[in-house]
């Protein structure tokens, strides 16, 4: 390691060190070793071979300043001596007990090159997880150079991928999510300076169907990471929280989950909270901090379980490689920016203070630069150099530079020159410059109250909403907070529009309701790349779905499918807790009947305030800024309404924190989420709250669970003809006798309707159809449709009231009769008759019987009269049969009373849904909801074809 790292890139300018630099046949350049009786060529393969040269990296070779390397061949036997003995690390297994049981931790026996390796087992779920770094550092940077990936093999489940392709490729969203929930809470434990990459693999390699599989995920990344020689500070292990009446389950089961009223996350250390992410229905603050109390308490279990492993096989951390800026950069920089930095950091408009702060971080660079403190891109010139001292090809002349010669080894010692200032690099520069800003940032809100945009602590940013300005989107909203803007719209479908997931289940999940959230570089006014969403993107879609889940009604009552898309156009802090809010009240302006409204805030913190100015008490805030977040020491995302959070978020970017201050933080955000309500009301112009002309119209009806195959037909034959023939979007049928027809518009829906209607009735014996088409002629008699697909026998003596020799002389193929169901038969055949409907007819005796059967004593007849129109679709409706048909007895049949006959009609078997909104408000558009009733209700009573006395019934 350079005795002096911060002046080695200026190698020939200063030249104030003695190094050694051992070069061997493997690490020299191919013309040194190819020259012919070249000394330095013998030299190099000698048994010894030290050359001493300015401080300097070349090729590989490690230059130690102050002490010389061994022989490379004395080196290379002690390594390959050691490499036996200490390359495979021996296996260790551990139980720890965690909730009602114990999961086991084993390393040592796969994964034994990795740095880290350990595999969790929960029941029969196992994790494996692996973590590896570069050999060689990277650049220093702000942000710690970690990448975690996560896969579930679908062999964990003895299954493969229901898709074309059949291995695991992209990462899935709800791995992404795990992926995340492993990142945050490791990142703040690794400790600062060290730019080594690391990487972080986690696999599911056996599931099963009981024990999820994200919460041992991250305890093993912990256990690894531990394990591994990454400089963290302390082990991190998680856990699942789950709330089953008064009981609080740590790591509950797939089933216990069904019950449970809260879905909690938790990360941290033996004695702080790291990470917390849930959702709940609208769970009191309380009792989400008495599971979060139940969470510490696993996790610190599990902690000092594996800190004891630790000692047992953890390898020797990394601390050499922990590289900081110099302390005096600190102080110059200060010294430098300190008086303009608290102006700039009074500007209230992001973008005016990005560009200052811009400006004067380029300022501080000058100024160091033109004092000498800043190294130049020198280097290129001294890489020449260094080449150059073996260019001569003379084979025995020796090469002298500002030094002298000794006979023995071949020595370079630079002559030592006046001392320079301390030389820093551009990027430890920057990288101080940030960190300063951040205190001086810090220190204004400890010492002065106020925050950069002159808000108090607990002061809210004015919002400003608005809904309906996309006409044709089915509903959207504009919310904007401060410099934050979600633009929120909501597109409603049916089940096909449904999002399907392929999981470790085995059975596919349709999600109804789901939320996309995208952020474009123009919200922050800078140029990126558009593509594939990116993690955060899919983590904060799903927070702010999750977070509007519980107010959305059932399918059976709204049996739509929801997408929210949720583009932010401005950011300044707290765009998914945006989202949230545009998300709520584009839901209202789309008119989905939500149970009440939800708003969003984000939470931050300065903890350590003593060092700032303060009396050491953490100081929390509300709605935080963008800075105030990367400056912070918290973000805490809340989501809910007065009574309680659905959905919540923290991560810490310091050692954790404690239960009070979480409390604090907590009372804090439902506090500003009412007033956030409460400006939400303020909304100009107010969401619909009613259904867009545009959305599409879903009708739902029941049959007879045996009657769907009917609709279906062989290999969906029948219903793709009906979509074909009448135009509507879908028809959906389910095993339970449910069919939900999409429309786009009211005539195709009705059209649709009434086939199926048709398709699946239960003729009942004295239904009268009239205008059906005569479709066969057989010698007996004619084939009647009364309906798509059902055809009945009129025989030859029920055509007319006078005798036929043959039916064509009074009939033929195509024409349309009225006809009348006498009789059904054991096998469902359908008997039917014209006659009895014609004027000045005496029905034969078997007709009276059927006739008197249909009659109460004392009452008058009750007849069902189905109309079918030339296209062949029935249109219903109900009327009195009165004296609108004669009957062969209808001059001795008693008037019927229209109440009495309405009590002998048959159930109605349709299943009408009329979209509105919930009942807690009344100012719902009466007007379109009664034109909305006409789209899944009966043809008005005023159409000619209607039905008499009834609707056909449906099965």
């Amino acid at each position: 390691m350079l005795a002096n790292p911060s002046s080695c890139s200026s190698l020939f300018k200063t030249p104030c060190y003695s190094l050694t630099l051992t070069l061997t046949p493997s690490n020299c350049p191919r013309r040194l070793l190819t020259r012919k009786k070249s000394r330095l060529r013998s030299l190099l393969l000698s048994s010894s071979s030290h050359i001493f040269l300015p401080t300097k990296t070349f090729l590989g070779a490690t230059i130690r300043a102050g002490a010389a390397f061994q022989e490379h061949q004395a080196l290379d036997s002690d390594s390959d001596s050691d490499s036996d003995s200490d390359f495979s690390p021996r296996p260790y297994s551990i139980k720890i007990p965690v909730g009602d049981r114990h999961i086991l931790v084993e390393t040592g026996h796969i994964g034994r090159q990795a740095s880290g390796a350990v595999t969790v087992t929960d029941g029969e779920t196992i994790v494996y997880t692996s973590v590896c770094m570069a050999d060689v550092p990277s650049e220093p940077s702000d942000f710690f150079p970690l990448f975690v990936n996560y896969q579930e093999r679908f062999s964990a489940a003895g299954r493969t991928s229901g898709g074309f392709f059949k291995r695991e490729g992209r990462t899935k969203d709800h791995e992404v999510l795990i992926c995340r929930l492993i990142d945050r809470p490791l990142r703040p434990t690794i400790l600062k300076g060290f730019n080594h990459e690391t990487q972080i693999l986690s696999w599911v390699l056996s599931y099963d169907g009981l024990h999820s599989p994200d919460s041992l995920a991250v305890t093993a990344a912990g256990i690894a990471l531990a394990l591994s020689e990454v400089p963290n500070s302390k082990a991190v292990a998680g856990v699942r929280i789950g709330l089953v009446g008064d009981k609080y389950i740590v790591n509950p089961t797939s089933k216990e989950m069904e019950e449970s009223e809260l879905d909690l996350l938790l990360a941290g250390t033996d004695n702080a909270i790291l990470m917390i992410e849930g959702y709940c229905n609208f769970l009191p603050e309380e009792k989400l901090l008495q599971a979060v109390e139940v969470g510490q308490d696993a996790v610190r279990a599990i902690c000092n379980e594996v800190e004891a492993l630790v000692k047992k096989c953890g390898k020797p951390k990394m601390l050499d490689a922990i590289k900081l800026p110099p302390p005096e950069l600190y102080k110059h920089v200060e010294e430098i920016a300190g008086d303009e930095l608290v102006k700039i950091l009074q500007i209230r408009n992001k973008i005016p203070r990005r560009k200052a702060l811009t400006s004067l971080e380029e300022k501080v660079l000058t100024i160091l630069t033109e004092n000498g403190y800043v190294e130049t891109d020198t280097v290129s010139g001294a890489a020449e150099t260094l080449p150059d001292l073996f260019e001569d090809e003379d084979e025995d002349e020796e090469v002298v530079v500002d030094g002298e010669v000794d006979e023995g080894d071949f020595h370079i010692k630079p002559n030592s020159r006046k001392s320079t200032p301390l030389l820093f690099s551009e990027v430890d520069v920057k990288l101080v410059f940030k960190e300063v800003t951040s205190k001086f940032l810090r220190k204004r809100i400890v010492e002065g109250g106020r925050r950069s945009d002159g808000r108090a602590l607990d002061e809210i940013r004015p919002i400003n909403s608005r809904c309906g300005l996309l006409p044709r989107a089915h509903g959207s909203a504009l919310f904007t907070r401060g410099e934050t803007q979600s633009l929120a719209v909501i597109t409603l479908g049916d089940r096909q529009m449904a999002q399907r997931i392929d999981n470790l289940e085995g059975a596919d999940e349709l999600k109804r309701f789901y939320l996309q959230y995208s952020f474009p570089p123009s919200s922050v006014g800078e140029v990126g790349r558009i593509g594939a969403p990116t993690r955060r993107e899919i983590g904060h879609g799903v927070l702010a779905e999750r977070a509007l889940e519980p107010v959305l009604p059932s399918e059976d009552d709204f049996p739509y499918t929801i997408r929210v898309e949720s583009t932010i156009t401005e950011s300044n802090g707290s765009s998914s807790m945006a989202s949230v809010c545009g998300g709520c009240l584009a839901l209202q302006d789309a008119g989905v009947p939500i149970k009440c409204s939800i708003a969003g805030i984000a939470m931050g913190m300065v903890l350590d305030t003593q060092e700032l100015g303060g009396d050491g008490t953490p100081l929390i805030l509300s709605d935080i800024l963008g800075s105030e977040d990367a400056s912070g020491d918290m973000d805490f995302k809340v989501a809910g309404n007065e009574e309680g959070v659905t959905a919540f978020q923290m991560d810490i970017k310091v050692g954790g924190i404690t239960l009070p201050i979480m409390r604090k933080a907590l009372l804090q955000a439902r506090d500003g989420r009412k007033h956030i309500l409460a400006e939400m009301l303020k909304c100009s112009p107010p969401p619909l709250k009613r259904l867009s002309k545009y959305a599409p119209l879903i009708y739902i009806m029941k049959v007879k669970p045996e009657k769907v195959n009917a609709i279906i037909g062989s290999g969906g034959k029948k219903v793709k003809s009906i979509i074909e023939e009448t135009g509507v979007e879908a028809i959906d049928t389910q095993d339970d006798g449910i069919v939900k027809i999409t429309a786009r518009d009211l005539s195709s829906l009705e059209k649709s309707k009434a086939i199926i209607s048709n398709l699946t009735m239960v003729p009942t014996v004295g239904d009268i159809y009239r205008n059906c088409e005569i479709k066969s002629i057989a010698p007996y008699g004619v084939f009647v449709e009364i309906a798509p697909g059902r055809e009945g026998l009129c025989h030859i003596s029920e055509l007319t009231s006078n005798w036929l020799a043959k039916a064509e002389d009074a009939v033929k193929v195509g024409d349309r009769i009225d006809v009348k169901l006498i009789e059904v038969n054991d096998k469902g055949q359908l008997r039917l008759s014209r006659r009895v409907l014609l004027p000045n007819t005496e029905p034969d005796s078997s007709t009276k019987d059927i006739v008197a059967s249909q009659k109460a004593p004392g009452k008058g007849s009750a007849k069902k009269v189905v109309n079918v129109p030339k296209d062949g679709l029935a249109e219903k409706n109900i009327e009195q049969l009165g004296d609108k048909i004669s009957t062969p007895n209808s001059e001795s049949a008693p008037e019927s009373n229209p109440s009495e006959d309405d009590a002998q009609l048959p159930q109605k078997k349709f299943i009408r849904r009329l979209v509105s909104p919930a009942r807690d408000r009344p100012d719902t558009n009466k007007d379109k909801s009664k034109s909305n009733s006409k789209a899944v209700s009966s043809v008005s009573s005023k159409d000619e074809n209607s039905l008499v006395n009834g609707e056909a019934k449906i099965g």
